[in-house]
């Protein structure tokens, strides 16, 4: 029995020596492949064999192996390269002396074995692993737009990150606040997937699923993607992104704004805040002082209400209620005073003070605040302050002091806070008038606006003597301006024109001179200072009694002497060149001697 056995064993032990020995392909231990790395686009260097052993390889066949399946892509004979037709047919080319085959513009595609078999000098075959890489595009993130809930039962989508046209798939690790996330039941869950473009890089697309709290409202989220070059490993990040959590509000309060003493006049803003998201709905109330209950005020949807400008009826007790649509749960703030700091109107008395000259009077200024208050008194004209106080005194009274005084009232703690009131006091006396230009220069037949001004207490009137169109403009209570527009006459210009102010104190007049505009009356000065067709007599300039012009100097002409002056200088200049000429000439010479030729000359 142990015979057929003993016979089996040889023969199967034959058999295998005689199937190694044909050298069946295979069937015998294949040796690793050599490995190869290089980036899509650039150019793969296959070597036959180790560098040592290469040689002259005269007859060489390379094989492309896809699925087990070997393919003719290029022969060698007698150091001469030829590629087959087919994929690799533009791509290959012959290095060295035919040992090196040259792979140009690696696709991920040739992500494969390549093998070369050669048979002189003598028969050897070597496989290579090509390996390809690319590094992905920077990966993009995208948040939540609807937002996530922190009451949810399961985890909800977070982000999604995209990496783009890499190879192979890259590794993606999503990071909150800085900290890798992994995976947790129930807590964390991350979804990836890839698409295989027609390149045939990958794109990849992650999606971030977690459950969020009310503390994560801040928190920083990115995708980290993590690929290998043939240079080593690398990784590349997303911007940081926050999501909008929902949870509901547990506490209501107010703000004010502007922070810190109000008045009144500012635009105020009373904010309702809530620690929810999204707010609640709001309501801002306020307590009427009548009734001693809370009433709505109408603020907008943000619950903001706008107090623009702020008055002193706006103080008082605000508060705010929220309530969540969701849960309909209602919250109410703590309430707030809100003080709005007001100065009253200032009233002066007496209203409208009146007095004679050499009399005292005395002013009294009143208003109310909240704070302390300061007083002080102004003139209207300069803006001078005279003194300090409720109560303002005029001793001898002149008629200069009439006219406007402002009282100021103040609240020095709080700045811009103020009120004023003008008071104009007023000084009985006769017309008051001032002779401001000398003289008016005009067309004749032309018409010309002649001004005059006074002023005084009762206001006076004004009248001319001559015919034309007036008319009148108030300065102040006690100043009156009278224009009037009259044709230049020869009559006009012989007598002029008068302008009369009375008033139930007395009169006063001035008289205006007009004088014809030629070229040597009408000079730089005079067009400047008059001003032509214009004359204005302002009470303003010197206190007097009736100004009367009746002789007015004639005033010399600038250009006339500024000619006179030229011509001298031409004289001069033309008699230095004849003397000049005869002092050449020899019939003019210097000394005794020079003196007495000069006299022969004229004796003869």
């Amino acid at each position: 029995m142990e015979l057929p056995w003993l016979l089996c064993a040889f023969l199967l032990a034959a058999c295998c020596c005689c199937r190694r020995a044909a050298g069946v392909p295979g069937e015998a231990e294949q040796p690793a492949p050599e490995l190869v790395e290089v980036e899509v686009g650039s150019t793969a260097l296959l070597q036959c064999g180790p560098p040592r052993s290469q040689g002259n390889l005269s007859h060489v066949d390379w094989f492309s192996v896809h699925k087990e399946k070997p393919t003719l892509i290029f022969r060698v004979r007698q150091g001469q390269g030829h590629s087959e037709p087919g994929e690799y047919q533009h791509r290959l080319s012959l290095q060295g002396r035919g040992a090196t085959l040259a792979l140009t513009q690696v696709t991920p595609h040739d992500e494969r074995i390549f093998l070369c078999q050669s048979k002189r000098p003598r028969s050897q075959e070597h496989r290579i692993q090509l390996r390809v890489y690319k590094a992905p595009e920077e990966p993009t993130i995208q948040g939540s737009v609807s937002g996530i809930p922190v009451n949810s039962e399961e985890p909800e989508e977070v982000a999604t990150c995209v990496g783009r046209n890499g190879y192979p798939i890259p590794q993606v690790i999503w990071y909150k606040n800085g900290r890798p996330l992994k995976e947790e039941k129930n807590r964390v869950h991350i979804q990836s997937s890839q698409i295989v473009e027609s390149s045939g890089l990958y794109t990849l697309q992650s999606v971030l699923k977690a459950q969020l709290v009310k503390e994560d409202k801040d928190a920083q989220f990115y995708c980290e993607l993590n690929y290998r070059l043939p240079s080593g490993n690398h990784m590349k990040e997303s911007r940081e992104i926050t999501v909008p959590i929902f949870y509901p509000a547990e506490k209501v309060w107010l703000e004010v704004e502007p922070v810190g003493m109000l008045k009144e006049g500012d635009r105020v803003e009373i904010r309702c805040l809530a620690d929810g998201n999204p707010p609640p709905h709001f309501s801002i109330t306020k307590k009427n002082p009548s009734t001693r209950e809370m009433e709505e005020e109408i603020s907008n949807d943000d619950g903001i209400l706008v107090l623009d400008p702020a008055q002193k009826e706006h103080s008082g007790l605000y508060e705010c209620q929220g309530l969540d649509l969701d849960t309909l749960l209602s919250l109410q703030s703590e309430p707030q005073e809100l003080l709005v700091n007001y100065v009253s109107d200032v009233q002066v008395s007496p209203a409208a003070p009146e007095s004679q000259e050499g009399s005292s009077l005395t002013l009294t200024c009143e208003a109310e605040s909240n704070q302390a208050l300061k007083f002080q008194w102004l003139r209207e004209k300069t803006g001078q302050v005279l003194g300090n106080g409720p109560v303002f005194q005029l001793h001898n009274l002149k008629r200069e002091a009439g006219g406007g005084y402002r009282c100021v009232a103040s609240v020095p703690s709080i700045p811009g806070l103020n009120r004023t009131q003008l008071v104009n006091v007023a000084i009985f006396g006769p017309p008051w008038m001032a002779l401001k230009e000398r003289k008016v220069w005009v067309k004749e037949n032309t018409l010309v606006n002649l001004s005059c001004e006074a002023s005084g207490y009762p206001r006076p009137t004004i009248s001319w003597n001559v015919n034309g169109t007036a008319s009148e403009q108030d300065q102040d209570p006690q100043s009156v301006l009278s224009t009037l527009s009259v044709l230049v006459t020869p009559e006009l210009l012989k007598t002029g024109a008068e302008c009369k102010a009375s008033n139930s104190r007395g009169k006063n007049t001035t008289t205006i001179f007009l004088e014809l505009v030629s070229f040597t009356t009408l000079t730089p000065d005079s067009s400047k200072t008059t001003g032509l067709g214009t004359s204005t007599v302002s009470p303003h300039a010197r206190a007097n009694s009736t100004s009367t012009e009746k002789k007015l100097p004639e005033v010399e002409s600038k250009g006339v002497v500024i000619v006179a002056v030229i011509v001298c200088i031409l004289v001069l200049a033309v008699l230095g060149a004849v003397l000049y000429f005869f002092y050449k000439k020899g019939k003019l010479r210097c000394g005794r001697s020079g003196k007495q030729e000069m006299e022969r000359n004229t004796s003869i």
